[in-house]
């Protein structure tokens, strides 16, 4: 059995476990006693705390995870809520037409796989054409659309917003507040991380929102308060990888932190911290999910166990059917540990041993709790998958600015995912690389350098296999239209080709069709070079020339 079928068995049972499961999760209690008697930067930072470290999950289970937090409720409890779009997809055909989304945009700080990358706040499952367009923006207001399907618009932005990003990202309104929290939640859970882009942030822990932000965010917020589907996604969310978004559980936070209360201090309306022994993650009824993981391959999630008043050693132990498909590195937790802010991070391991749906538990229990605590586990075992190399194909929306590239999917291969890379061929300048992922069969390039040449092949991945590069097209520099002689370099035609004559020597030449493609590439021009061409019209590049160079080869 396929893993596709097995997913839709389980579709229906997993959608009727889900309402259940959120009933099950409140906030523990002192989740939030720290934030008590603080203000500002302290209060952002206690806040961060609070939340401090979480699960991180695979990236390859998100879409068993957000079967338990983004289906819409009964009656339509078959169908994804997409953010980005109108359109209806249904949780039976898995992600087809869909992205996963991280709404604060990963290359924002680099695109690291690290615990943001795969941190359910913020990552949803979105419309692939309304994901391609959003790009890597801003959020923001528009005043003139590019891309509009009704529920997301991508434009040039009002006057003062943006941070100079050229273009933004504005939500439908009914989910306005829902991204406001969001990055409220980024900001302050991550708000020691250093930023490649700052349209919205800057490099410090307070405020790290720009002051055109916290005015945009604030706006929001209070326009489209907290909803229920934002309450039982926090609920889904905590059970899945253990923390909370606090602008959710305690929408005022915002207003201390950023809006009318800033500097004024805090106290949170929570129920105080008794001598009891509390486990306050994992919460009963958490299931973790390892999603498709390659028999013979290992899939590792870090379960984040910490409690308060724990003490003595907390045991840990696993079973069920499928037991021996996850490993615990420990049976027994260190008690000040547990208690400590961190709490401890477990590793389970997941190692299909054949294909299908495997299950199993881990029960805690000891360290003075009453009674015993289970969390569900769950994975999927696929065969290795063959894996084929995409056909890059050519680029398309071409401007002195902008670019998309465009590749085939493999025939009959499921991928997970594609990295795009992108070798940029600086004038007189070191060449770059650089690696950016998505998950459908084009990526839109903008704000590139009119006087670089540039060129991408593609490698699909599906569970950690990757394929070979595909081919490599090339995109030339806008800067053919701008013809210019370039001194030390004479081209003459000759029958069938041209020749390039030298007083300098050239290195790295690159020769270029109508289209953007490069055909040849020659490592050193001296002197006489014959070249033959096909009829048509080509330039030419060098490393030491600033400017393309025309070549018409006409018999």
């Amino acid at each position: 059995m396929n893993c596709q079928l097995i997913h839709k068995y389980a579709i229906a049972a997993l959608a009727a476990l889900m309402l259940p499961m959120m009933a099950l999760a409140e906030i523990p209690a002192g989740y939030y006693q720290g934030l008590d008697g603080k203000a500002a930067g302290d209060l952002k930072t206690a806040v961060q705390k609070a939340i401090t470290p979480h699960t991180q999950l695979s990236y390859n289970s998100l879409w068993s995870e957000w079967r338990y937090t983004d289906v819409r409720p009964a009656p339509d409890n078959n169908q994804w809520w997409d953010m980005y779009s109108n359109n209806v997809y249904y949780v039976a055909n898995g992600s087809r037409g869909m992205n996963r989304e991280h709404s604060f945009p990963k290359s924002w700080w680099g695109g690291t796989q690290n615990s943001a990358y795969t941190d359910m706040n913020h990552l949803y499952p979105s419309d692939a054409d309304a994901n391609s367009a959003k790009n890597y923006y801003p959020l923001g207001e528009v005043s003139q659309a590019t891309f509009d399907n009704g529920c997301t618009k991508v434009g040039y932005p009002k006057t003062g917003q943006g941070g100079n990003a050229g273009l933004v990202f504005e939500p439908d309104d009914q989910y306005k507040g829902d991204f406001a929290r969001t990055y409220f939640y980024m900001v302050t859970m991550y708000q020691d991380y250093k930023w490649k882009y700052t349209f919205m942030v800057n490099q410090d822990l307070y405020p790290t929102l720009k002051p055109w932000a916290i005015e945009l965010l604030l706006k929001w917020h209070r326009a489209d308060p907290v909803s229920d589907k934002e309450i039982n996604r926090n609920e889904g969310v905590y059970l899945r990888q253990g923390n909370r978004n606090p602008f959710i559980d305690h929408p005022e936070l915002a207003e201390y932190i950023w809006g009318n209360h800033a500097n004024e201090t805090y106290y949170v309306s929570d129920t105080p911290i008794t001598g009891d022994a509390v486990l306050v993650t994992p919460v009963q009824g958490t299931s973790f999910e390892f999603g498709e993981v390659a028999v013979g391959s290992s899939q590792t999630v870090y379960v984040t166990i910490k409690g308060q008043n724990i003490v003595g050693p907390l045991s840990v132990r696993s079973f069920g059917a499928n037991a021996s498909c996850f490993k615990i590195s420990t049976n027994s937790l260190v008690a000040s540990q547990v208690n400590s802010d961190d709490g401890v991070q477990l590793p389970i391991v997941y190692t299909p041993s054949s294909i299908g749906d495997h299950k199993s538990q881990i029960v805690i229990y000891d360290g003075g709790l009453s009674g015993s605590f289970t969390a569900d586990l769950h994975g999927v075992g696929c065969e290795v998958p063959t894996m084929v190399a995409p056909v890059a194909t050519d680029a398309s929306d071409i401007t002195d600015t902008s670019f998309t590239a465009n590749w085939l999917a493999p025939e009959g291969i499921t991928v997970d995912y594609y990295t795009v890379t992108l070798t940029t061929y600086n004038p007189g300048g070191e060449n770059r690389t650089d690696e950016y992922t998505t998950e459908s069969t084009y990526y839109a390039f903008s704000e590139m350098d009119a006087s670089c040449t540039y060129s991408y092949s593609v490698t699909a991945h599906r569970l950690g296999y990757s394929s070979e590069p595909s081919n490599v097209i090339t995109v030339g520099s806008a800067s053919v239209a701008n013809i210019d002689v370039e001194k030390g370099m004479e081209i003459h035609p000759i029958d069938g080709g041209v020749l390039i004559s030298c007083v300098d020597v050239h290195t790295g030449c690159r020769i270029f069709n109508a289209m953007g493609q490069m055909v040849r590439m020659i490592p050193r021009l001296e002197q006489f070079n014959e070249i033959m061409l096909p009829r048509g019209v080509y330039f030419v590049v060098t490393d030491s020339m600033k400017k393309a160079r025309r070549i018409v080869v006409s018999h």
